[in-house]
């Protein structure tokens, strides 16, 4: 076996049900809920336009090289519904790894979206298409086709480890990556999350919110308080 250099074509993967649970819980409350960790880097940003629900589906993994894309092709012909391409470019920034032509593709095989630590090209046409797209930025210059690369292993993507099979989530503020193994403990744990922070929400806006902690926290962490001006 090639490292470096291969396509593993089998992912374990958590029961879709689970995955889709996480559809309508903002990708802020899921991080809340992983110690604010697994939120990727604000550099990879929404391409396409935020949709009524989240981006939601497993990781299918793939690494290459610096402005090289035949990896990611190989994948695309792998992915299906419920896929989202994750890919790690050595964050290279010189050379878009995806245009509209690559795009469509996947549009027309219902994967669930794509996120790239790269840029990619075609922007303008790509804004309005119906599968969440996310990335670095947009530059038109084009990507090579050589290789080396490989498909559905742990890659570092926006400053994230992803596993193959891992629960991927993307909203308007960013993507968060959820371990497959514990999907299930962060998905019980954010539903009460999301009713205390309701109840937060609602006394922010009616003005009973209880402000004390942190004149708390200051006091605790020994922060001097100064009744006068800095000069």
């Amino acid at each position: 076996m090639s490292v470096g250099f291969r396509v593993f074509l089998k992912r374990l993967l958590p029961p879709m049900e689970l995955v889709e649970r996480f559809k309508t819980i903002p990708a802020a409350n899921i991080a809340d809920c992983m110690g604010r960790h697994n939120a990727m880097t604000p550099q990879i940003r929404l391409v396409t336009k935020p949709g009524v629900v989240n981006m939601v589906g497993v990781a299918l993994t793939v690494k290459t090289r610096c402005g090289d894309n035949l990896m990611l092709h190989q994948a695309l012909d792998m992915a299906g519904e419920g896929d989202i391409l994750v890919v790690a470019n050595e964050q290279g920034r010189d050379r878009s790894l995806l245009g509209e032509i690559m795009y469509r593709q996947g549009e027309r095989q219902k994967i669930a979206g794509f996120v790239f630590d790269a840029p990619i090209r075609d922007r303008l046409a790509l804004s309005g298409g119906g599968v969440p797209l996310y990335a670095t930025g947009s530059t038109p210059g084009g990507p090579y086709k050589e290789g080396p690369g490989e498909v559905n292993v742990p890659i570092s993507c926006g400053g994230v480890h992803v596993t193959p099979g891992d629960i991927v989530v993307g909203d308007a503020d960013g993507v968060i990556v959820i371990p497959r193994m514990d999907a299930a403990r962060v998905l019980e744990d954010v539903l009460v999350f999301q009713q205390n922070d309701r109840r937060k929400l609602q006394a922010a806006i009616d003005g009973t919110a209880d402000r004390s902690w942190v004149m708390k926290q200051l006091e605790a962490k020994k922060c001097e308080i100064v009744d006068g001006t800095c000069v």
